[in-house]
């Protein structure tokens, strides 16, 4: 279904241009299971596999933070059942990625508040950030009940109480993602066209993406990660000007 959204995209090309910082909402886990007779809770463990293969695949393309939407603040309005067990799922695969980073050379950043996580959960985050900080070979993020409207509210009261005079550039030091990248590529899955207060300050020059496919289709899919990576190439980004800009991603 996938090829439908970009004809001009030959089939296992390589791209001319590389994004920077991909960022994914993952999106459909539900709807993945419940496809396929299963259990709802299967499609979030189905979800959460294999991110590991997808961080090295993109990381050894180019591209040099992959940022991932896995919980969000309103999703606490689930049933306690279904925050329990991902909970526990996000233990488990942080667990693993403590492994993953010091392999790998990767540094992990967990955004997103950490006071209603269980405290086991808000300490390992605490523990993946702190052990893979100096890491030098990519970033790879979660975002971890997180929303950008609070992001953002929170960096303005963090700036008033300090007294610094507000432009675009100090204003993003007093973000919770000020050390980020700016996202050059979203990708959502599951046929959903919002963005879902996803990373509201650093998409704003992103290219969105949006696939048929839900999540646990898309993290064990070579094939789409490439489709990915070729959709991109194919972009013009302008930023706002008449002529195609050069821009590199980086801050400066």
């Amino acid at each position: 279904m996938f090829k439908l959204f970009s004809k001009k995209v030959k089939e296992g090309a390589t791209p001319k241009k590389i994004p920077q910082h991909v960022a994914f909402i993952c999106d459909g886990n539900r709807r993945w299971a419940e496809a396929r007779g299963l259990p709802p809770l299967m499609g979030h463990k189905a979800g959460i596999s294999n991110f590991e293969n997808l961080v090295d695949w993109f990381i050894a393309r180019g591209v040099t933070t992959v940022t991932f939407f896995i919980f969000s603040t309103e999703n606490w309005n689930r049933s306690d059942e279904e925050v329990n067990f991902l909970m526990d799922l996000f233990y488990q695969e942080l667990t693993k990625n403590l492994k993953h980073a010091i392999e790998k050379n990767l540094r992990y950043r967990v955004i997103g508040t950490r006071e209603r996580l269980p405290k086991k959960l808000a300490d390992l985050c605490d523990k993946l950030e702190s052990e893979s900080a100096e890491n030098t070979g990519g970033t790879v993020v979660f975002a971890l009940n997180y929303g950008g409207q609070d992001e953002i509210i929170n960096a303005t009261n963090a700036a008033i109480a300090a007294g610094a005079p507000v432009t675009r550039e100090t204003f993003e030091t007093f973000l919770d993602t000020g050390d980020l990248l700016p996202i050059d590529l979203m990708v959502r899955t599951s046929n959903e066209f919002r963005i879902s207060n996803f990373l509201l300050w650093k998409l704003a020059y992103a290219e969105l993406l949006f696939i048929p496919e839900h999540w646990p289709e898309l993290v064990k899919s070579e094939k789409l990660w490439q489709f990915v990576l070729d959709e991109y190439a194919h972009r013009n980004r302008r930023f706002g000007g008449g002529k195609k800009a050069n821009y590199s991603g980086k801050k400066k």
